[in-house]
C-alpha cells in the first residue's frame, strides 16, 4: 500500500538548497550547520543539551525566545534539517485556527500511518491570544506535534502558563560584536552565497559602525551592508572601497549618530537610566536627545521609565509610577514627535524625584530566599480552611484579625519559622 503524501507543503524542507541569487543577504547567509551559527554558544554550542537533542533528533517543545536577529529562525532550519519528522512552519501573523487545523490532522494521519512525528515551527506565537494558544495544548501533551514556538515578547506574559509548563524556554541573547563581526566577515569573504565576488573591503572604522549599527541584530547587519556594499562603485581593479564617508552618505544618518562615539544601543539607555538614580535631570535629558534622534521606539523608552519608577524611586515617591505610567499611556496615545514633550517631562520628574530601592533590594533577599530554602511551608494559622478535611487539620486556626486585634499586627508570624527574624524591608529615611 503506498504511503499517503501530505498535502501540505513542507515549507523548510531542504532550506538551504537552490537558494535564489536575488534572495535577501540575510537568508543566503543562513547558516546550514551549527559551526556556523555564532553569538549562541551557551545554548547550542558543542555538548550543549538543545544542540544534542537537535542533532539526536530527540527535540522536545521548546520555546525560543529573543530579540529580532538572534537565531530564532536559523535555528528552526537546523532542526528542519537534522529531524527526521515532517517539519511544517505556521506563522501566527499569516495562519489561523483553521490551517491549523489543517496541520493537526495531516500530523495524526502522519503518526498512525507512518509512525512519523511532526515538529511544528510557530514564528511570533506571542500574536496568538490566549485561547487560540489553547487549541495547541491537547495535541502537544498526546505527543501529536513538537512545538517549537519563537517570539520576541515575555512568554511569561504573551504564552498561555500550560504552554509553557509543556515546553522549554530557550532565551537567546542579542548578537555581541564579536559575533556580528564574524557573520559581517563571513558574508564578505563568501562567493557562492555572500558578498564575496563583489570583492569589497571595509576600513576599520566602516566595519566597526557597520557593527554597531547591527545593534545585537544578524538580519539588520546584513540587510545594510549589502545595500552598502552594492551601492559602492568599483575601482579599476573591481575592488569596492567601503569608508566611512561611504556609509554617512548610504545608510540613515540618524541611526549612524545613535553610535556616534561609538556606545551600542544598551549602553546609552544605561546612560539614561543611571544618570536619572543620580539625580542628573541634564544627563537624562542629552541621553533622552540622543536616543530620540537615532530613531528609538519611544514605548522602551517610556517602559524603562515605568520600571525605573518602582527600582528606584519606590516608596520614596510613590506618584513616581503613576507619572512614568502616564507618560507610558501619553506615549501611545499621542506618538511622535509631540510625545517626545511628555517623555521629557517624566524623564525629568524621576531623575529629580528622591531615591529608595528598599523594595527591590527587599524582593531580591526574599527570592534568594525562597530559592535557598526551598517550599518552606505557610504557618498554619495563615492557612485557609476552604474544607471541613483543611478545618479538621487546623487550618487557620489560631489566626487573629488585625482590625480586632492591633496588637497581631506585630505579634503574629508571617513567615515560615526558618525566615521569622528576616528583615526584607528597609525603607531609607527621607528628609
Amino acid at each position: 500500500m503506498p504511503t499517503p503524501r501530505d498535502p501540505r507543503p513542507d515549507l523548510f524542507a531542504a532550506p538551504q538548497a537552490g537558494k535564489k541569487a536575488d534572495a535577501p543577504l540575510a537568508e543566503r547567509m543562513r547558516p546550514k550547520e551549527f559551526a556556523d551559527f555564532v553569538g549562541q554558544d551557551d545554548i547550542v554550542g558543542m555538548d550543549r543539551p538543545l544542540r544534542k537533542a537537535i542533532e539526536s533528533d530527540r527535540l522536545s517543545s521548546v520555546i525560543f525566545w529573543g530579540p529580532p536577529g538572534s537565531g530564532k529562525t536559523t535555528l528552526a532550519h537546523l532542526i528542519a534539517r537534522h529531524t527526521k519528522a515532517q517539519f511544517v512552519a505556521f506563522s501566527a501573523v499569516t495562519g489561523g485556527i483553521p490551517e491549523l487545523r489543517e496541520i493537526i490532522k495531516a500530523a495524526e494521519h502522519r503518526l498512525a500511518l507512518q509512525q512519523q512525528k511532526t515538529v511544528l515551527f510557530v514564528d511570533e506565537i506571542h500574536r496568538f491570544n490566549k485561547a487560540q494558544q489553547d487549541a495547541f495544548l491537547p495535541h502537544v501533551e498526546r505527543g501529536t506535534v513538537i512545538l517549537v514556538g519563537a517570539t520576541t515578547e515575555n512568554p511569561s506574559f504573551e504564552v498561555i502558563s500550560p504552554l509553557l509548563s509543556r515546553s522549554i524556554l530557550v532565551v537567546l541573547k542579542p548578537l555581541s560584536e564579536d559575533a556580528l563581526g564574524s557573520i559581517l566577515d563571513r558574508a564578505l569573504a563568501d562567493s557562492d552565497t555572500g558578498l564575496g565576488q563583489l570583492k569589497a573591503r571595509l576600513s576599520p572604522g566602516a566595519r566597526k559602525r557597520l557593527v554597531a549599527f547591527g545593534n545585537g541584530d544578524a538580519r539588520a547587519l546584513l540587510t545594510a551592508v549589502e545595500f552598502v556594499v552594492t551601492q559602492a562603485p568599483a575601482g579599476a581593479d573591481g575592488t569596492r572601497l567601503v569608508d566611512e564617508a561611504l556609509l554617512a552618505a548610504s545608510l540613515n544618518k540618524q541611526a549612524l549618530r545613535y553610535d556616534k562615539s561609538g556606545e551600542e544601543h544598551y549602553n546609552v539607555i544605561s546612560a539614561y537610566i543611571k544618570s536619572m538614580r543620580d539625580s542628573d535631570p541634564n544627563g537624562a535629558l542629552y541621553w533622552l536627545a540622543r536616543m530620540l534622534e537615532a530613531g528609538e521606539d519611544p514605548k522602551f523608552i517610556a517602559r524603562r521609565m515605568v520600571i525605573f519608577a518602582s527600582e528606584d524611586i519606590g516608596n520614596a515617591d510613590p506618584m513616581a509610577l503613576v507619572v512614568a505610567m502616564s507618560v507610558a499611556q501619553a506615549v501611545q496615545f499621542v506618538g511622535l514627535p509631540e510625545a517626545q514633550i511628555n517623555l521629557a517631562q517624566g524623564t525629568t520628574y524621576l531623575a529629580s524625584r528622591p531615591k529608595d530601592n528598599a523594595s527591590y533590594v527587599g524582593l531580591l533577599e526574599a527570592i534568594k530566599d525562597a530559592q535557598t530554602h526551598g517550599n518552606l511551608g505557610v504557618p498554619i494559622h495563615l492557612r485557609n480552611a476552604v474544607t471541613g478535611l483543611m478545618k479538621g487539620l487546623g487550618y487557620g486556626q489560631g489566626y487573629r484579625y488585625v482590625h480586632d486585634d492591633p496588637q497581631a499586627k506585630s505579634e503574629q508570624a508571617h513567615l515560615p519559622e526558618p525566615l521569622k527574624s528576616r528583615q526584607y524591608y528597609r525603607p531609607k529615611p527621607q528628609p
